[in-house]
């Protein structure tokens, strides 16, 4: 029994020439109305699934967008990443999705694939790809950096502002009378969690208070990295009265380390995170924490590769930060 329907297929069951199938699928050339009404109920009937690799290799066009993400379970890059996704919906290209697993080698062996994969465009969420290697990329196709800055294409990145969401958090800690203030930074190797940590070391200067290595605690973004870090603090009797997390991840373990120790929060120690994650308002007490419009950014990702393929001027707005006060911070 024969499964797969070919174009000879619909051309004799439409009583037509390949030719035409051919022309009536790719859209390249008038067809007389008879014969394309002919043709497409052929392709109804048969249920014509076409071969969009193949049609891509003869065209030279995919009508694909490849997208990098970093750690697709990450709540915050799967937020982001629906939000592109939902932003290519009802346009003519489809996403192709792979992961780098936050390691530049798999990144660049990514972007490889999707380049084989003949993509029309790439967003890149992120990421530790040296920027000569995404200029050189950008030179080949479409290019939109979502989450990060560079400064070599200004125009293609759409960011949010990490340094000042960094500032923000302590500050609003300082500005409640805490002095020290243990940072929990993110990956060492990763721009945001050094931008973070930027800000962080910058608003405890600005107050006077030189920086003190003992209150830098160094994660992974990761809730465990969260809760050893801090638990290694309160082994080691250092003093501190508030923590800012450089993720909501991170605040969730420290969170858990404060409480095996009968630390209360915030009567004893004050918490900020970063992400305003989904669960932060239903942590016990509701987290503060820095919020990060990541829907907005992923909209205007997928605007921004659109507008790129369609020849058009690129929208790249920046993004800001904004501290949401919840229950987790005290005087």
């Amino acid at each position: 029994m024969k499964t797969k329907v070919t174009i000879q297929d619909i051309a004799d069951r439409a009583g037509v020439s390949i030719s035409t199938v051919s022309r009536v699928l790719r859209g390249s050339a008038p067809v007389v109305e008879e014969k394309r009404l002919a043709v497409e109920e052929a392709i109804a009937a048969l249920n014509y699934q076409p071969n969009l690799f193949a049609s891509s290799l003869a065209s030279g066009q995919s009508h694909t967008v490849g997208i990098l993400t970093q750690d697709i379970s990450s709540p915050v890059i799967d937020l982001m990443l629906r939000s592109v996704l939902q932003g290519l919906n009802g346009s003519n290209y489809s996403p192709i999705i792979v992961d780098g697993y936050w390691q530049a080698q798999r990144e660049q062996a990514a972007v490889q694939l999707l380049l084989s994969r003949q993509v029309e465009g790439l967003i890149v969420l992120g990421g530790m790809l040296p920027e000569p290697f995404l200029r050189q990329v950008a030179d080949t196709l479409p290019l939109i950096m979502l989450g990060r800055y560079l400064p070599s294409l200004p125009d293609q990145c759409i960011y949010l502002d990490n340094y000042l969401g960094g500032y923000q958090a302590t500050r609003y800690l300082l500005d409640m009378g805490h002095k020290r203030i243990v940072h929990i930074a993110g990956l060492s190797s990763h721009m945001d969690a050094q931008e973070r940590e930027r800000g962080y070391r910058q608003a405890m200067a600005d107050a006077g208070l030189p920086h003190n290595p003992a209150l830098l605690v160094q994660g992974n973004f990761l809730e465990s990295s969260g809760a050893m870090g801090l638990d290694m603090l309160l082994q080691q009797g250092v003093d501190f009265s508030a923590v800012f997390a450089a993720n909501d991840q991170m605040a969730f373990g420290a969170r858990l380390a404060l409480y095996k120790r009968g630390r209360r929060v915030p009567e004893d120690v004050s918490l900020v995170g970063y992400d305003d994650h989904a669960l932060a308002g239903y942590m016990i007490p509701p987290l503060t924490t820095i919020m990060q419009p990541v829907t907005a950014m992923g909209t205007a990702a997928a605007q921004a590769i659109l507008a790129l393929l369609a020849g058009e001027s690129v929208p790249t707005p920046r993004f800001l930060p904004r501290l949401v006060i919840r229950d987790s911070v005290a005087r």
